[in-house]
């Protein structure tokens, strides 16, 4: 039995114990793996940065109680198998924290300036990468992350040992060239190829935003939800008529969707 007065954090951890227990636990958390969990680690982040962008700090408390418990459940399987507890977790992040701001906790100068402070926490870090025998640039960029993200991540390590267009320039310029050979592959048929050539589009359009300092992810997050919001408004003015976006046409829903435009902007 869990006690109130606990501090939140044990008592949450006693919690995940009960849950676990073979003997009158849940089973569908007992039967629960690291793999079967990731997926929703992954999607308890992006609800916290869905609370962020809608600027809901009532929810996104839940949602950051959501992604704790996400770590507790992964602290508590490895806890199982005698690999790591949640203590283990939180010591491990201390050290690193402490290792990657020496400005702070050591004795380097704490003024140094942002980006001299940035380059420094990259010197660190592939410091920690050479001491894993992650001896290769792009070693340590996970694979699980989303395409967009990592694509601008790979590119942003490989620009710090000089692999990167000098300005924005040539990066359009490759981008016209992939779109040219994307209409190539589409007018030949070859939808093989075609795939493959709207992934070079997409990787250039990444690596353009990450050259623009601009995160990829969060730029086409807020065109979703400009789409939405601008698909909305046709819904309302047809059901105004009452009718439905199916019972209308391209050129009309066009020209409602250029209204919501200029709506937005008065």
């Amino acid at each position: 039995m869990t006690n109130a007065l606990q501090r939140p954090v044990d008592r949450l951890k006693d919690i995940m114990v009960r849950l676990r227990n073979p003997d009158g636990g849940c089973p569908w958390d007992i039967e629960q793996t690291f793999a079967t969990i990731a997926p929703y680690t992954v999607e308890e982040a992006y609800e916290v940065a869905d609370a962020i962008d809608r600027g809901d700090m009532t929810e996104l408390k839940g949602e950051l109680g959501d992604l704790l418990f996400q770590v507790i459940f992964h602290a508590r399987m490895a806890e199982e198998q005698g690999l790591f507890a949640f203590d283990d977790v939180a010591d491990a992040m201390s050290d690193k924290l402490i290792r990657r701001h020496p400005h702070v906790f050591g004795e380097e100068d704490a003024r140094t300036s942002g980006p001299a402070q940035k380059l420094r926490w990259e010197d660190i870090k592939a410091a920690e990468r050479a001491g894993k025998s992650q001896h290769g640039v792009l070693d340590d960029v996970p694979v699980g992350l989303p395409a967009l993200h990592r694509a601008a991540k790979l590119t942003k390590r490989a620009a710090r040992v000089g692999f990167d267009w000098p300005t924005t320039d040539e990066v359009f310029a490759k981008l016209d060239e992939e779109v040219a050979e994307l209409k190539v592959e589409i007018a030949a048929g070859d939808l093989d190829k075609a795939r493959e050539e709207m992934g070079d589009i997409l990787f250039v359009v990444a690596n353009l935003a990450r050259k623009l300092g601009v995160e990829p992810e969060d730029a086409l997050r807020g065109a979703n939800a400009k789409f939405v919001r601008r698909f909305g408004f046709i819904e309302a003015e047809l059901a105004k008529q009452g009718r439905t976006p199916d019972q209308s046409d391209l050129a009309e829903m066009d020209g409602l969707w250029n209204a919501a435009k200029v709506a937005e902007r008065r």
